[in-house]
Order: structure tokens, then sequence, then C-alpha cells
């Protein structure tokens, strides 16, 4: 399989800037909860192309450091350093998020987006955990992720497994508090809505209106429009009852 096959991956190549469940509203809702300043560390785990990362740094004038798997979106995410004229305050560098290369208690807060649900639970809490190792007493975890909401959660997660090609376990609302609070986080609060990454409103609400239509642009052409029809009814399929989840943990 290709990587631009990839859900994400696929995405990014239509010009989507805002890989997320719940978009800008739920990263939002994140920023406001973390208690950011000048003088805190921050660790974005999977921070793609930078996009978050940069905003922080450029709103909060704090360090920052993100990390990823990827070397094509690392790359993407030192041009976009670059561009925002950031690259005193946001660095960016391949790791694990499951073996972070980090001592304990080095960072005020951890924001992770739409990744926990791409790992099997064994490995979400392995993530989890190394989160609340590199913490610092009473740091924060900010994270963003799919939520299954309806009783047929079977049925759900093998269509959105073969709209995006991946092995995927998004949980409930109240699986997602359960594995923080079972990791070790407490003050564990949620902030849910309807998926909205690839909904009209949401696609404009992110991207705004040439961003949009830029994208919608670039899924209509042959190649890629099987692709996208497939990803754009499950996300909007009322049946399958996705959703976004923000939570903000305390170690």
């Amino acid at each position: 399989m290709k990587k631009e096959e990839v859900g994400h991956h696929f995405l990014a190549r239509l010009g989507k800037t805002r890989l997320r469940p719940g978009g800008k509203t739920a990263t939002d809702w994140l920023i406001a909860n973390g208690d950011f300043r000048k003088d805190k560390k921050v660790l974005e785990v999977a921070c793609n192309m930078g996009t978050t990362a940069v905003e922080i740094a450029k709103q909060f004038g704090c360090q920052v450091v993100g990390i990823d798997l990827d070397e094509d979106a690392l790359a993407k995410a030192e041009q976009n350093i670059k561009e925002n004229e950031v690259s005193d305050l946001v660095r960016v560098q391949r790791a694990n998020a499951t073996k972070l290369p980090f001592e304990d208690n080095s960072f005020d807060i951890v924001i992770n987006e739409a990744m926990l649900t791409m790992l099997p639970a064994e490995a979400k809490e392995k993530a989890i955990r190394e989160y609340l190792r590199v913490l610092k007493p009473n740091g924060f975890l900010l994270t963003h992720d799919v939520l299954l909401n309806g009783d047929n959660a079977e049925s759900v997660i093998t269509k959105l497994r073969e709209a995006i090609h991946l092995t995927v376990s998004p949980l409930s609302k109240d699986g997602w508090k359960e594995t923080f609070l079972n990791c070790g986080f407490r003050n564990v609060e949620t902030f849910t809505g309807e998926m909205s990454l690839l909904s009209p409103k949401g696609l404009i609400h992110d991207e705004g209106v040439i961003g949009a239509m830029k994208i919608v642009g670039n899924a209509l052409k042959p190649e890629n429009r099987d692709t996208f029809k497939k990803m754009f009814q499950t996300f909007n399929d009322p049946e399958n009852q996705l959703g976004f989840i923000a939570i903000c943990s305390q170690k």
C-alpha cells in the first residue's frame, strides 16, 4: 500500500493542514485549558507538519519540542517553522511516542492530537505512561482523538479502518477517560462534539473558504475521487456516530 493511500497522508496531499477529528475547535479548547505561558516547556507528540506547535510558540512565546516518526512530515514542519520565523522557539525531531528520548519531569505540557486512536490498547497505555513520565508534577496532558458514540462500535471501527487504511482503535468517552485514569492521570476533563474533519462546515472553519475550495478541487480529480468519497461518507454518515473528544488531564 502506498503511503499516500493512508488517510492522513491522503488528506495532506489534497491540501488539508489540520488533520484532526475535531479540527481547530478541539485544538483551541485544549490550548485554553493548558495553562500556556512563556516560561512553559511544551512537547507535542505526533506533531505532523508542526501547525499546532507553531501556533503555540507564536501565541505564547514558549519553547516547543515536536516529535514524529514520519520524516516527510518533519521536513514539512521544518519548513513551516522557518516560514513562521519561530526557529528560536520550536524544534522537531524523529522519535517514538512509546519510548520518548527525554528525561523524567522534562515538560510542563504534553500535547498529542489524533495519534492514540492509531494504537492498540497496550501501546496506547505505554504511550500515555510515557507522557506521564516526562511531565513535571502537576503538568498537563492535552489530547484530541476520535470518539465512538452508540452501540455498534465493531461495525463502525471496521468501516473506519477500510476508509483510512489504518488499524485504528478509537474508544468511547468512558473508555478514553478510564484509560487516562488507569495510567495515573487525575482531573480528567473532556470536551466532545461531532467529527468535523471532512464536514463542509468543518473544512471552511479549519482551512478557510479558499483552502476548502482547493481541497475539494483536488479531491474531485479522477485519481482522488473514489478515496475521498469513501472517507467523506464514512466520517459524515450519522449512523456511524463518529465524533471527537478533547481531554485535559493532570499529572
